[in-house]
């Protein structure tokens, strides 16, 4: 089961268009697995053992703070990645997240 929740966590991921953000919760609810935003996060740190690449980078909290930005090498690597799509980063936030958040929902179902 957990294998499947990872597979539909990362292929959501990789829908989330290029300079936009999603959060975890987002796309816990998403897949149906509302209340495990910290079980999303977690497939993403496990991300990098996929063969296609999965856009962790682009994945926040609610309120659009880089807290996965641990999970990958080199300490501003996170924000690095988020400031070459041309989002703006304050005090490991996104500017104006809610403008560039991306919600799965619309997508409809998968």
């Amino acid at each position: 089961m957990e294998h499947d929740f990872f597979q539909q966590v990362h292929q959501v991921v990789r829908l989330i268009p290029y300079g936009r953000v999603s959060s975890y919760g987002a796309i816990a609810r998403y897949i149906g697995s509302v209340g495990a935003s910290r079980m999303v996060g977690w497939a993403l740190h496990k991300s990098g053992n996929n063969a296609e690449y999965t856009p962790a980078h682009r994945v926040l909290n609610r309120n659009g703070l880089l807290t996965g930005k641990a999970a990958f090498p080199g300490e501003n690597t996170m924000q690095q990645l988020l400031e070459s799509e041309g989002l703006t980063i304050v005090n490991n936030q996104v500017k104006d997240f809610e403008k560039y958040f991306w919600d799965p929902m619309e997508l409809g179902d998968l």
